[in-house]
């Protein structure tokens, strides 16, 4: 008894697990584990950066030479200097941690430029 069906039916699975991988990674939204926790830390980290920018506007508003430091903050012209310009004068540094948070500087940064060119 020949069975002649097997070997086309054992390409056909073959072919048909090539392509639902295929359509499944470039059109139906799967992702590698590593792809899937990369996303995650930068939806955690862009999270955490959004609920610590008010903590860092309160100290820039508290800051008795804020007005100063804020036009001082206008002048400069890159974001990489505003954000560290932030970080320099601890208003990125939050209660119980050593160091500025990047991205928090980042984001009070630009907030309170905008704040300033509404004034």
């Amino acid at each position: 008894m020949k069975l002649t069906w097997i070997k086309p039916g054992v390409w056909g699975a073959v072919i048909g697990s090539v392509l639902t991988m295929i359509v499944g990674f470039a059109w139906g939204g799967w992702v590698t584990g590593g792809s899937a926790q990369e996303t995650a830390r930068l939806q955690a980290d862009s999270a955490v950066t959004s609920v610590l920018v008010p903590f860092c506007l309160a100290k820039a508003k508290t800051d008795p030479a804020a007005a100063k430091k804020v036009g001082e903050l206008r002048a400069l012209t890159y974001s990489y200097e505003q954000e560290q310009f932030v970080m320099t004068a601890g208003w990125a540094t939050m209660p119980g941690s050593e160091e500025p948070n990047r991205g928090v500087a980042e984001a009070c940064a630009s907030q309170l430029l905008k704040t300033a060119e509404a004034k």
